[in-house]
């Protein structure tokens, strides 16, 4: 079983910087990709990053409309999946999550862009943004 917490959320004014944090926890071949998403309320859930991560390799990436302020990482596997948030605008409020999932290859990481494509998910972390 896979278990996912995030947190890091939290109010901030526009221009602004945060950064989420993922621990994940459980069998590691299951959440071999890992992806945050947000949802703002009356929308759909959307991905932003994602890093696929094994042993012996590691990719990363960003989805065009945040790929300029936000980035996706981590340290090792057993260390928590960071988001960094620079250049915070209000349209970013929404929740955040982190969601796992076992793929074959990095390239399965970058197409799984849809809430029923991952297994496991975190609670949320509430970010704000006022202007």
């Amino acid at each position: 079983q896979v278990r996912l917490v995030e947190s890091g959320g939290g109010s901030v004014q526009a221009g602004g910087s945060l950064r989420l944090s993922c621990a994940a926890s459980g069998d590691p071949d299951s959440r071999n990709c890992i992806s945050w998403f947000r949802q703002a309320p009356g929308k759909e859930r959307e991905r932003l990053a994602g890093i696929y991560s094994t042993t012996g390799a590691k990719s990363t990436f960003e989805a065009d409309p945040v790929k300029d302020r936000f980035t996706i990482s981590q340290d090792n596997a057993k260390n928590p999946v960071y988001l960094e948030m620079n250049s915070l605008k209000p349209e970013d409020t929404a929740m955040y999550y982190c969601a796992a999932d076992r793929v074959e290859n990095g390239g399965q990481c970058i197409v799984r862009f849809r809430q029923a494509d991952f297994a496991y998910w975190g609670q949320g972390t509430q970010v704000t943004v006022s202007a």
